[in-house]
């Protein structure tokens, strides 16, 4: 009897270890982008085949960015929890040839310190001592604490679709930051998938594009190990100084992930910033609207 009770427990608990370590789906490309119009998908595989990945170690952290473009002022793009470098594609392409861009992905770096390292090993690998800084959501609250911690290095910033140093976020999410470690990888990146479908899609306006990319970050591109350490970058509090560079904020009127209490507080903390509200265009414009984006960087920049 307790011989075949072990088995039971063992046949559980193996079910269990199968079911925790399922694998997340990958679908092909070409699903994944079915809804896209054909240039547009067309577009973006040119891109990444002209913008070749590199990579760098810091803090036992591999970094992947890309370089590209000319000009003699540099641009770094960080993109916000849910990104990756060529989420910029569509803005990097109107902006590289009269600047030399720099975006990178960030890995499981799970401090704002451990974030700053990594980026300054891709400048000082690539050369770049000043530059202009775009950072949206959480690469727009990382570019915040750059310019608390390099103000000399940075010569414009830009801050779009994100929120200063709060207790809101932390708060709202305390559970779910709680328990977001000990989720299998499979769940942590369904949800995701989920609320780009439910919330971030019909805020776009519905752009397939804004889905399709979004779903294939959440079908494996981000992991669940950089998902929770840029959660925890997200809830990382330091304390935001009044800038030195000029300071442009975007905003859209209906941005589902960031609130309108966290978007006047933005405002609050930098008083003397450019502010541009975008509209109704949802959390990701510089991917459904970038024209616009890139017509105010421009102008901003050359200032």
């Amino acid at each position: 009897m307790r011989t075949r009770l072990l088995s039971i427990l063992a046949g559980l608990m193996g079910l269990l270890l199968i079911i925790y370590f399922y694998p997340v789906p990958h679908p092909p490309f070409e699903q994944i982008y079915q809804q896209v119009e054909p240039q547009t998908v067309q577009a973006l595989l040119q891109f990444r085949q002209s913008h070749p990945i590199k990579s760098i170690q810091s803090h036992g952290k591999n970094w992947e960015y890309f370089v590209s473009g000319q000009g003699e002022n540099t641009i770094v793009f960080l993109h916000g929890m849910t990104g990756s470098a060529d989420i910029w594609w569509r803005v990097i392409s109107a902006l590289e040839t009269k600047y030399r861009i720099v975006a990178v992905t960030y890995p499981a770096a799970d401090s704002l310190s451990d974030m700053q390292s990594g980026l300054l090993a891709i400048l000082d690998a690539e050369g770049v001592q000043q530059f202009n800084l775009v950072g949206t959501s959480l690469g727009g609250y990382f570019a915040q604490y750059l310019t608390a911690q390099m103000p000399e290095r940075i010569e414009h910033a830009v801050f779009a679709n994100t929120f200063p140093p709060n207790d809101l976020i932390a708060e709202n999410n305390k559970t779910i930051g709680a328990v977001l470690p000990f989720l299998p990888e499979w769940l942590v990146m369904s949800v995701f998938r989920d609320s780009f479908s439910t919330s971030i899609y019909p805020a776009s306006g519905d752009d397939e594009l804004t889905l399709a990319m979004l779903n294939e970050i959440g079908y494996g591109r981000v992991s669940k190990a950089q998902v929770v350490a840029r959660y925890r970058c997200v809830i990382e509090k330091f304390s935001a100084v009044p800038p030195v560079m000029p300071v442009m904020l975007f905003e859209t009127s209906n941005d589902p992930l960031v609130e309108a209490v966290l978007r006047e507080q933005l405002k609050m903390t930098y008083p003397n910033a450019e502010v541009h509200t975008l509209g109704t265009v949802g959390h990701f414009p510089y991917i459904n609207h970038p024209d616009v984006y890139v017509s105010l960087l421009s102008s901003f920049f050359e200032k």
